[in-house]
């Protein structure tokens, strides 16, 4: 399959779409995070999330809704959470949406802090300065995926971090962009156009048993 076969939307799909379903996505990961307090059950707020979701008017979830608590922060996508554990007085979870809105799919996340522990507050705001500098870089250089995230990988290393290579970005659209078959970002053999890619960070603590994750559309 050719790259721009791999970039393929349907006749819905607009950047000014996509644009729209990622404000819509970040504004419903701020209302769910606000209402995640210590002493919850990761089940309760995955159904707290999807009634936020429910009451913003989304059109349909595209992907399930994570959300993952202390240690399950170094979850992949695919793989369950162990038990179901309480957020902690001091500790941290993420919120992962994939939400249509308006026939466009919204992907993101991001990583969230309860208390003052100085480690996990550094290790959620790295995530996001290391989704930045990679971000830049693939506006500054117009590199493939793969590039991307050698890069990634590269600039965790310096940081301190460990990256989960497991976790390598993948393709959005006007729903659904899976008829496209596209693949990870990483492994994409061109430049990723605007629009069209999700740029997924996972990073680990390199002794501690949790992690933190950011996710966000490549625009």
């Amino acid at each position: 399959m050719i790259a721009t076969s791999k970039e393929a939307v349907g006749l819905a799909y607009s950047l000014e779409g996509m644009l729209h379903a990622k404000r819509m996505t970040w504004e419903a990961i701020g209302q769910i995070a606000r209402q995640v307090k210590p002493g919850m059950q990761e089940s309760a707020a995955r159904e707290m999330g999807l009634e936020v979701l429910r009451e913003m008017g989304m059109e349909r979830i595209w992907h399930p809704l994570l959300i993952r608590f202390g240690a399950n922060t170094l979850k992949t996508f695919k793989q369950r959470s162990d038990g179901d554990p309480l957020l902690q007085e001091n500790d941290l979870f993420f919120v992962d949406l994939g939400v249509v809105w308006d026939r466009h799919e919204g992907d993101c996340g991001a990583t969230f802090v309860v208390g003052d522990d100085a480690e996990m507050h550094a290790c959620a705001a790295a995530a996001k300065s290391l989704f930045d500098q990679v971000h830049d870089h693939w506006q500054s250089h117009l590199v493939a995926g793969p590039e991307l995230y050698r890069y990634a990988q590269e600039q965790a290393r310096a940081m301190g971090w460990v990256l989960n290579l497991d976790i390598k970005g993948h393709r959005v659209s006007d729903f659904p962009h899976a008829i496209y078959r596209a693949g990870d970002l990483g492994d994409f053999a061109a430049c990723p156009q605007v629009g069209l890619w999700i740029l997924e960070i996972q990073i680990a603590h390199p002794t501690r048993p949790f992690g933190a994750f950011y996710e966000d559309l490549l625009a």
